[in-house]
Order: structure tokens, then sequence, then C-alpha cells
């Protein structure tokens, strides 16, 4: 069920669905809550499934402010969940490209409130020299051309070779969800992505399961990189999509769905 929190100034947009052990799904970067549907829909029989928009999309406000960081945002996280689960009840936290980032950062703020958390597609290391200039590129691109037309010239390169030839109207139909997004938005998360810290030591550190999906094809995550974090906290479950690019959620629906359900039933048995 689609709702609206209104918290102290701020207006927060999410979905609430089903009974159970709580799991939390953080989207990335251009893109909505609507990008875990298919997970939604396949988990909702089983668990509480809570996806909210993040600051800045859909009807979820902006978080204001000079020097917005990745913590602001793992703050923002929390203060929500506080309003919506029960007290000290523990949750498994799955994150998205940038939700990934932000899922981290909440494990090293919050580690007592979750149960396990996962990294889709995401990653531990912060962003190279090289890999913030070409941020900076971008910014001034936002600036320059809009919001829309960033997004409708990126997503496409977030997906296979394979799923680009067959599911043309897929893509389209994400790209055109980015017409809700602004200026102010976009330049937001690509600041806090780009001036995030290092988190391998909360990998190393972190008491709880880490799930790890990466795509063989993702060259906005690269796999090579995820691959030299996945040893790192004392229980990982890895797992590589084949033919998969940055977008396994859509990609491989299937798989995705498995992976999620098996990593949440395993995480509850420990």
């Amino acid at each position: 069920m689609h709702q609206i929190l209104h918290l102290q100034q701020n207006t927060i947009s999410y979905l609430n669905e089903g009974i159970g052990d709580v799991v939390i799904l953080l989207h990335g970067f251009g893109e909505d809550k609507d990008i875990w549907f298919q997970q939604i829909n396949y988990l909702k029989s089983k668990y509480q499934i809570i996806t909210p928009d993040l600051p800045g999309t859909g009807n979820s406000t902006l978080i204001d402010g000079e020097n917005i960081s990745i913590d602001d945002y793992a703050v923002w996280l929390f203060d929500f969940l506080k309003h919506i689960i029960q007290p000290k009840r523990k949750v498994v936290l799955l994150g998205h490209s940038m939700g990934g980032y932000i899922t981290l950062a909440f494990a090293k703020k919050y580690s007592e409130t979750l149960v396990a958390f996962g990294l889709i597609h995401s990653s531990a290391f912060a962003d190279s020299k090289e890999k913030k200039e070409t941020r900076k590129r971008a910014i001034e691109t936002i600036e320059e051309y809009g919001a829309f037309a960033f997004i409708r010239n990126t997503i496409p390169n977030l997906f296979s070779k394979q799923f680009k030839e067959k599911h043309s109207s897929a893509i389209e139909a994400l790209i055109e969800k980015g017409k809700s997004f602004t200026v102010a938005t976009l330049i937001q998360y690509y600041q806090i992505i780009m001036n995030r810290n290092d988190s391998t030591e909360i990998l190393k550190n972190v008491e709880v399961p880490v799930l790890f999906v990466m795509g063989e094809e993702d060259i906005a995550v690269p796999i090579q990189d995820v691959l030299q974090q996945c040893h790192l906290p004392k229980k990982s479950y890895v797992h590589i999509l084949e033919n998969v690019g940055h977008m396994g959620m859509i990609e491989a629906t299937e798989k995705m769905n498995n992976i999620i359900d098996n990593f949440i039933i395993d995480s509850s048995i420990l």
C-alpha cells in the first residue's frame, strides 16, 4: 500500500506491504521505489516489505542544507523506520547501487537494528579520483541540459546488450519515469556518492550476514571491484548474474527474487 509520512518539515512516500520479518528495499540513482515492483510482489506474501522513495524522489522531500552527506541519508532512513516499525524490531536492509551506499552508512551507525544487509549491484569502495572527475562532469551536464536529458542518456547503459536488444520497451518505461527528477535532486545524489568514504572496514567488522549480487556485464559497478570485497564479512552470500548489467531486479527478475528470498530465510535462521 502506497503511503505518505509527514515527518517534521519533510514528506516521505513509501510502500508497505505484507507481514512477517521486516525487509527494507532501497532504490538507486535515477530510480524510485517501483524499481523493486517484481520483488515486492514476490516477497510480500512472506515478509513485511517497506520501500521508501529516497529524499528528492517521488513525493519524498529532498534533504535541505549544504554539504549533505551519505550519513545524513542514513539518519533520514533511521528516523523514517522509527515511525514505521515497532521499537527494537530488527530488519533486513537491501540497497541497489546508491541505495547500497546508504545501506553501508546505515550499517555503520545502526548495526544493532540489522538482522542482515545486502549490496545489490553496489560497492563498499569509495570513488577513485577518476570516478569523481566523471561525476563532476556529469553534474555539469545535468546543470546545462537538465535532469531528464541526463537520465535519458544514461539509463540504457545500465543494461546488458542482450536485454537492450530484447526489452527496449522496459527501458523506455524506466526512462519515462525519469521526468519526475529535478536538477537539485540528481546533483545532491551525485555529491553524496562521490564524497562518501571507503566502507570496507564496515564489511570487515560487521557481525551479520551480507549479500552481494553483481552483474556480469555491469559497467557502473564492475564485477571485479565487488569480488574484491566478498571475502571481507564473516559470512557472505555471493551471486553473479550472467548476461546482466546493473539492473538485475529487471533483467533477471526470477533469479533476483529467489536470491533475496533465500538470503532472508538463511539470515532468520542464524
